[in-house]
């Protein structure tokens, strides 16, 4: 009678523990878009954004070409408590291509790597908006696709729900990135803004804005747009295209990936 009694008892002081056990938040995701989340992985949860393939093309006034491949980049992402996550960015296998009067280059190789901390500050679970920083920094790998040099930023992601179907998301970021001409350091700016619309249940569309300024850089402007299907709650796949806006921006993109949390 004493061990049923201890029994019961364990288990009633349990329930109040099990009923408030935290629900994990629907799943968000940095990509498809260049606008990234606010929102951090839910503590002791994994979640994998991944890239099929990434194909970029800018042409140079009719003098030349460059274009670029990447195949299965990767976003390892781990929740952490207090609202945060890490995130770790391989990029498997790049292929980038030059053209000139002619002449043409391509190189292959591993692309450099990226670690990424994202904190939510507000918003995460509750509330009308979400607000998160993540400083960042980008490890050269030294292959022939690799620029060769340490570089990091900080990313300012901001989400405003508009009603049940449609969410803003406005990104400001300053990031200091490498100098191949004079082997030094430059600051660069980037901000942009997406609408996120729920076409039905399982399907989602996003059109979005994006601006990029640095130091002795023209500006560039680029519009992009996508498609995500969710096949259960936490897998989604995706595909979209770019456009450049003006001649300095890379004329166009495509790109289709996918992402899944365990």
């Amino acid at each position: 009678m004493r061990t049923k009694l201890s029994f019961l008892s364990l288990l009633i002081a349990f329930l109040p523990l099990a009923a408030t056990e935290p629900v994990p938040r629907e799943m968000s995701t940095d990509r498809p878009d260049t606008t990234e989340s606010p929102y951090s992985v839910p503590a002791g949860m994994f979640q994998i954004e991944a890239s099929f393939f990434d194909y970029s093309r800018d042409a140079n006034q009719g003098v030349g070409s460059a274009d670029q491949w990447i195949y299965g980049q990767i976003n390892f992402k781990m929740g952490l408590p207090h609202d945060s996550d890490l995130q770790v960015i391989v990029n498997s296998h790049a292929v980038a291509g030059e053209s000139e009067r002619g002449d043409s280059t391509r190189t292959t190789g591993f692309g450099d790597i990226t670690v990424r901390y994202k904190q939510n500050l507000w918003g995460n679970d509750s509330g009308t908006t979400a607000f998160a920083l993540m400083p960042y920094v980008t490890i050269p790998t030294h292959t022939d696709v690799s620029d060769e040099a340490w570089a990091g930023g900080l990313i300012m992601p901001l989400s405003i729900p508009l009603s049940d179907r449609i969410s803003l998301g406005l990104m400001g970021e300053v990031d200091l990135v490498h100098d191949t001409e004079t082997d030094g350091h430059d600051l660069e700016w980037l901000h942009s803004a997406t609408l996120g619309i729920t076409l039905t249940e399982k399907l989602g569309l996003y059109l979005e804005l994006v601006g990029i300024a640095g130091q002795d850089a023209d500006y560039q402007a680029l519009f992009d747009t996508g498609l995500t299907f969710a096949v259960t709650e936490s897998l989604v796949f995706d595909a979209g295209v770019r456009f450049g806006m003006n001649r300095a921006a890379p004329d166009f993109g495509v790109f289709t990936g996918m992402s899944v949390r365990f």
